[in-house]
């Protein structure tokens, strides 16, 4: 029986992300948000940075891993929806996924996706779910071939294992 884990590797982006105006304008009152939480002048200096980039509608490739950490928080929270709508909430979202968090998401989802892709036609013998500590969970598919075990956590999603019966 052989055992493969899988491997993550983040995404880069020389490249700035441009902005549209409702991304701008949902955006400055949530980095706001976060600069009146905090007094750290290093983590203000950030915000700060971040702030005067969405006003020019442009994030630079050193602020776009900060910006993807505000999307994901505001975009989780249920926070855009609830004061600016559907649209914006969709705005932001098609942002995230430009952001180097969105873009180990996405690559995630392709990787297990690909990895399903290859029990099709096989027969599945056994389907679990356990979990794994607060907020991560894993789904076990046994199949007459192999075994694949799906991690779900706020990290992503991944092939936590597969193992494969080179016997059969």
């Amino acid at each position: 029986m052989m055992t493969v884990m899988a491997q993550h590797h983040p995404s880069t982006s020389s490249e700035a992300i441009a902005l549209d105006t409702l991304q701008r304008d949902v955006l400055i009152p949530q980095i706001q948000a976060f600069l009146d939480a905090t007094a750290d002048a290093e983590a203000r200096a950030v915000y700060q940075a971040l702030l005067a980039a969405v006003e020019a509608m442009s994030i630079p490739p050193e602020l776009q891993l900060r910006l993807g950490v505000i999307v994901e928080v505001a975009l989780s929270s249920g926070r855009v929806r609830k004061l600016f709508g559907p649209g914006a909430e969709l705005g932001l979202q098609a942002l995230f996924v430009k952001t180097p968090r969105g873009r180990e998401v996405a690559t995630s989802i392709s990787e297990v996706n690909q990895a399903l892709g290859e029990l099709s036609g096989q027969t599945v013998e056994h389907v679990t779910t356990t979990n794994r500590g607060p907020g991560a969970y894993a789904l076990t598919l046994k199949t007459d071939k192999c075994q694949i075990v799906i991690r779900f956590e706020q990290a992503g999603v991944r092939v936590e294992s597969l193992e494969v019966d080179l016997a059969g």
